[in-house]
């Protein structure tokens, strides 16, 4: 659509048929073809779903982690194109590149989130979550280990979990690692966590200061917190006040 401007819809029919079943992963897969072309984003953006368009700008930060991590990870490197929520998007993604750039090792994954400013370690969190959740890879110790690791970050773990079960449970693909990682990760049972991420979206407001997709987000996070027991209430509690920070 990018390359050929004389046919510019083809993404979309794709998402509006046979694609709809996988709109999340479609999203993220726009994303990279966004990064491999190195164009700004408003424009072919401007043309996505208003909600999941940032997505594609996940998909954009996993391109750059998992093909460019020595920029991307080791130097902390955004691409400049990006501004905005369009950072906290690409930071996003980047956090789903570390579970394979880190070959899902829950010791290094934590270590290497800690070397970013921290106003970028939430939402690398919340990739990771996604990620390990989607792809699985390890077992319950793993995952319990990266439970007890993420400290004050756990909402935003949870919240990303939440959003792999949901892509699963939209394409019609379960998998065990993704409701074993609802069970430990979000302490809940992978249905639970799909339902937290349904009511979440509904009545979104348009965007505003804060992106719809972000609130969408936050208010999983917000339902986590509430659902949480109080031994996780005591581990998350030093870090309560970061969580709705949009800057």
């Amino acid at each position: 659509d990018e390359l050929t401007p004389w046919r510019r819809h083809r993404l979309s029919a794709f998402l509006d048929g046979p694609g709809a079943a996988h709109t999340y992963i479609v999203h993220v897969g726009a994303g990279w073809a966004l990064a491999l072309l190195r164009r700004r984003i408003e424009r072919p953006l401007a043309r996505l779903d208003p909600v999941l368009r940032w997505l594609a700008v996940d998909g954009y930060g996993f391109y750059h982690g998992y093909f460019h991590w020595p920029r991307a990870i080791i130097e902390h490197a955004v691409p400049r194109r990006l501004t905005g929520y369009a950072r906290r998007a690409f930071d996003q993604g980047l956090g789903r590149s570390l579970w394979f750039v880190e070959g899902a090792d829950v010791e290094r994954i934590p270590a290497t989130i800690a070397t970013f400013p921290a106003a970028r370690q939430a939402d690398l969190w919340s990739g990771v979550g996604l990620a390990c959740a989607y792809a699985g890879g390890v077992e319950r110790a793993a995952l319990e280990t990266l439970r007890d690791t993420a400290g004050s970050y756990r909402p935003h773990l949870a919240q990303g979990v939440a959003f792999a079960a949901k892509t699963r449970q939209r394409a019609g693909n379960p998998a065990e690692h993704t409701a074993l990682a609802c069970t430990i990760l979000c302490e809940i049972s992978h249905d639970a966590a799909v339902e937290s991420a349904d009511v979440a979206l509904q009545a979104l407001p348009p965007d505003g200061v804060v992106p719809a997709y972000e609130v969408w987000r936050q208010r999983i996070q917000t339902d986590w917190k509430h659902r949480m027991t109080p031994s996780s209430r005591r581990g998350d509690r030093a870090g309560s006040i970061a969580y709705y920070s949009i800057e």
